[in-house]
C-alpha cells in the first residue's frame, strides 16, 4: 500500500480525500496557491507546497508543479480529486515515467472519453444509446446554423472538452446559434484549452440521471446504482440523490450493463461516471442516452456512498494499488435514500449572481457522529496495514429503520475567503434516510440551521427546492429551475401557520430585548416592566401578539410553542406541532427571520406605539435604471457599444466574466449611451458603473 498521497486539488474534495488517506495510515501532502496558503486542506495535510500565484492556471493546473512537489516531498501517488487535471491523459503518463502511481484510470482511457465527440463514437460502437448529432468538426458559425437547422431545434452547443456546466448553450433559434456558439468556443478555450465545439439534439422533459462505475486492474467493472442529478442551474447541478425516483430496478439494470460495457470497451478501471440523458416522457425506460464519461471522481459521490455503504476514495486508492474489487455486482445493495445539495457563494435573489468575499459567520449544522472516515458506514473500517483481502465491501450501517444523518463535506473555516479565482462551491450538505420524504425533511431541517454570513448564498433556494410539491412528487426534468422559477428567485412561499410563528418568535424576541434595557442600571424613575402587547408587521400584514406568562396569542389564536431567547443569539428553535429553527438578527426596527427557505424583515413595535407607524416617510430608492451596473465582481471581457451609439432594449452591451463564465449584460430600455466609464480588460467590482445612458 501507498505510504504518502499528493492530493492536486483543493477545497472541500481535498479535505475528502485526505481524510481517506489518514484513516488507512497513508500520509498527505497538499499543494496550494496563493489565495489558499492557510487553507483548512493545507493545515489537515501532513505536508504542504505551494504552487504559485492564485489564478488556477498558474497554480493547480500546472502539472510539471505537481509533479516536482511530489517528488520533492517523496509521494508514491497523487489522487487528483474532481480532476484538475484528471482529465489530461499526458499528467497520467508523466506520473508513470516518474514512478508516481495516478489514482485514477489509465491514460488511453481518460483520452477516450475526456473528448465528447470521440467518446460518442466508442458509445455508440459499444452498443450505447447516443443522443442525435453532428459529432465532426464545425468550421464557423454559419456552419453550425446549418448544422443545427438539420438536426432540428432545440439543439445543445457543447465544448468538446467541457465540464462542470461551463462551455454549453442550449439554442432555440438560428439567433441563439449565432449569439452563443462563439462564446461555447471561448468558454471551451479559456476552462479546458480546447475550443472546439459539437452540436446535439436537446432532450425535451429531459433528466439527467448518472451510473457510478468502480472498477480494477484485473478486468472487474461493477455499477454502484444511479444518482439523479436533473436540478441544474445554467447546467450546474444543484441537487443530487440516489436512488432516482424514476428508474426502475428493470432500466438501472439496462443502464448500468450498458455503461459496464462502455467502460470495458477502454480498459477502464478506478472510479467514473458514465452520465444520461433520460426522457421523462418514456415510461418505457427505454428512452435514454449517452451525454459523457467523466473519468474521475464526482462531487455527488457521497450519496453513492450513503446508500451503498462505501468509500469510493478507499476504493479508489485500492485500485491504484493493484488489489481486485472485493465484491461482485449482485453483492452491492441499495439502501435508503441520500440527497446531496450544493451550498454555492451565489445571490438568488439577485439572479444568481457569483459572490465573494469573507466567511463572516460559517456555522454549518450539526453532523451525525461520524463512525468511520468521512461520516460514512461501518463498512468502511480503518486499515494502517492492507493485503488484498481488506478491500471493503458493501455493507451499510444503516437498516432501513434507521435515524436521519447529516454529512457536510466542506473545505473552508470561519474567517476564510470565498475567492474570484475557484469554484463558487462553499460546501455539500447531505443528508440519508430510509425513505425519500425522511431525507427531504432532513435536509429542509439542516438548511434551517445553517449559519453562513458574508458572500451570498443560495441557502433559502435549497430550501424552497426542497419544499417544492414538484420536487417532493418526484417530476423533475433540467427545466425544474427555469420553469418553476422564471422571474426569479424572491424566497420561498411561507403559510399562515409559518408566519404566525415567526410573529410569535418576533414577539417573544422582542420582549426579551426590552426586558434586558429595562434591567440597565442608572435609569431615572423606577423600572418599567416591558411591553406585553405587540404588533408584529410582516410582509405589509399586521400581527397582534400577546406575550405573557400564560403563553403566547397571535391574532387572538393561543400558539402551542416552546421557545428559549437571549439577546445576541442567532438562532432560535421552536417546538411544537412542527419544530422549526430559525435564525434571528437584530435590525433596527424589529428582525430579521431566516427560515424555511426565505428571510423576513420583520417590524416589531409596542401595541400602543404601532398606530404612528403609518405616519413615518418612506426612503424613495433612486432610479438606476440609465445606468448599467456590473452586477458581480469579475472581468470585463467585452464592451459592444461606445459614447453616442444609440441601444435597443434587450441589447448586448457587455460580457463580465466571472467564476470562469461569461455573463451578456443587456440594456433595459432603450437610449443613447451618454458615456462609458470602463473598457475591456477591466477588473470590476460588484456594482461599478460600467456606462451610462441618457
Amino acid at each position: 500500500m501507498f505510504k504518502k498521497i499528493l492530493v492536486a486539488n483543493r477545497g472541500e474534495i481535498a479535505c475528502r480525500v485526505m481524510r481517506t488517506a489518514k484513516a488507512m495510515g497513508i500520509k498527505t501532502v497538499a499543494v496550494y496557491s496563493d489565495a489558499d496558503a492557510r487553507a483548512p486542506h493545507v493545515l489537515m495535510a501532513d505536508e504542504s507546497v505551494r504552487l504559485g500565484p492564485a489564478p488556477a492556471a498558474e497554480s493547480y493546473l500546472k502539472a510539471e508543479l505537481i509533479l516536482l512537489a511530489a517528488k520533492e516531498t517523496g509521494a508514491d501517488c497523487i489522487h487528483p480529486g474532481y480532476g484538475f487535471l484528471s482529465e489530461r491523459e499526458s499528467f497520467a503518463l508523466a506520473c508513470a515515467e516518474a514512478g508516481i502511481a495516478f489514482v485514477g484510470p489509465p491514460p488511453n482511457a481518460i483520452a477516450a472519453m475526456g473528448d465528447k465527440i470521440e467518446s460518442k463514437k466508442l458509445a455508440k460502437a459499444a452498443g450505447v444509446n447516443v443522443v442525435p448529432g453532428y459529432l465532426g468538426e464545425i468550421d464557423s458559425t454559419d456552419h453550425a446554423v446549418e448544422i443545427a437547422g438539420g438536426i432540428g431545434y432545440p439543439v445543445m452547443m457543447k465544448a468538446s472538452a467541457g465540464g462542470g456546466g461551463k462551455g454549453m448553450r442550449l439554442a432555440y433559434s438560428e439567433q441563439d446559434v449565432r449569439e452563443g456558439f462563439e462564446a461555447t468556443k471561448r468558454e471551451g478555450l479559456a476552462s479546458f484549452g480546447d475550443d472546439r465545439v459539437f452540436i446535439e439534439k436537446f432532450i425535451e422533459s429531459p433528466r439527467h440521471i448518472e451510473i457510478q462505475l468502480i472498477g480494477d486492474q484485473h478486468g472487474n467493472i461493477i455499477y454502484l446504482n444511479e444518482r439523479e442529478c436533473s436540478i441544474q442551474r445554467r447546467h450546474q447541478k444543484v441537487v443530487e440523490e440516489a436512488p432516482s425516483p424514476f428508474v426502475t430496478p428493470k432500466m438501472r439494470k439496462a443502464m448500468g450493463e450498458q455503461a459496464v460495457a462502455l467502460a470495458q470497451a477502454v480498459g477502464y478501471y478506478s472510479a467514473g461516471t458514465v452520465e444520461l440523458i433520460v426522457s421523462g416522457a418514456d415510461t418505457t425506460g427505454e428512452g435514454f442516452y449517452f451525454l459523457e464519461m467523466n473519468t474521475r471522481l464526482q462531487v455527488e459521490h457521497p450519496v453513492t456512498e450513503e446508500i451503498t455503504g462505501l468509500d469510493l476514495v478507499e476504493l479508489m486508492i485500492r485500485v491504484a494499488a493493484g488489489e481486485p474489487l472485493g465484491f461482485t455486482q449482485d453483492e452491492v445493495k441499495l439502501n435508503g435514500w441520500s440527497i446531496e445539495n450544493r451550498v454555492y457563494a451565489e445571490d438568488p435573489y439577485r439572479g444568481f449572481l457569483p459572490s465573494i468575499g469573507r466567511l463572516v459567520r460559517y456555522n454549518p449544522p450539526h453532523q451525525s457522529p461520524s463512525r468511520s472516515r468521512g461520516g460514512l458506514g461501518e463498512g468502511m473500517s480503518a486499515y494502517a496495514d492492507v493485503s488484498y483481502a481488506d478491500m471493503p465491501s458493501p455493507n451499510p450501517s444503516r437498516d432501513a429503520g434507521g435515524e436521519p444523518r447529516i454529512r457536510v463535506d466542506d473545505g473552508v473555516r470561519e474567517g476564510g475567503e470565498v475567492s474570484m479565482f475557484y469554484d463558487p462551491m462553499i460546501a455539500k450538505l447531505i443528508t440519508w434516510a430510509p425513505t425519500r420524504n425522511g431525507a427531504i425533511a432532513a435536509q429542509i431541517a439542516a438548511l434551517d440551521a445553517f449559519e453562513l454570513e458574508g458572500p451570498g448564498n443560495n441557502i433559502d433556494f435549497l430550501s424552497a427546492i426542497m419544499q417544492h410539491p414538484r420536487f417532493q412528487s418526484g417530476a423533475l426534468t433540467t427545466g425544474f429551475i427555469a420553469e418553476e422559477y422564471p422571474d426569479g428567485f424572491h424566497g420561498a412561499p411561507a403559510d399562515a401557520p409559518l408566519l404566525k410563528t415567526l410573529a410569535a418568535v418576533a414577539a417573544f424576541a422582542a420582549t426579551a430585548e426590552a426586558d434586558r434595557a429595562r434591567r440597565t442600571d442608572g435609569q431615572l424613575g423606577r423600572r418599567l416592566r416591558p411591553p406585553s402587547d405587540w404588533v408584529v408587521t410582516i410582509a405589509a400584514h399586521d400581527h397582534a401578539v400577546t406575550v405573557s406568562t400564560d403563553g403566547i396569542a397571535v391574532d387572538g389564536d393561543d400558539l402551542d410553542l416552546s421557545l428559549e431567547y437571549t439577546p445576541g443569539d442567532r438562532m432560535v428553535t421552536v417546538e411544537g406541532a412542527e419544530d422549526l429553527t430559525v435564525r434571528i438578527a437584530r435590525t433596527r426596527s424589529g428582525f430579521k427571520l431566516t427560515a424555511r427557505g426565505a428571510s423576513h424583515v420583520v417590524r416589531v413595535l409596542p401595541a400602543r406605539a404601532a398606530p404612528y407607524a403609518r405616519h413615518m416617510i418612506e426612503k424613495v430608492a433612486p432610479d438606476l435604471s440609465k445606468f448599467l451596473i456590473c452586477p458581480m465582481p469579475g472581468l470585463l471581457v467585452r464592451l459592444d457599444v461606445g459614447a453616442g451609439d444609440t441601444v435597443e432594449a434587450g441589447q448586448p452591451l457587455a460580457v463580465v466574466e466571472a467564476m470562469k463564465m461569461e455573463n451578456i449584460l443587456r440594456a433595459e430600455k432603450t437610449g443613447t449611451v451618454k458615456s462609458v466609464s470602463a473598457q475591456a480588460g477591466d477588473s470590476l467590482a460588484v456594482d461599478q458603473v460600467i456606462l451610462e445612458l441618457e
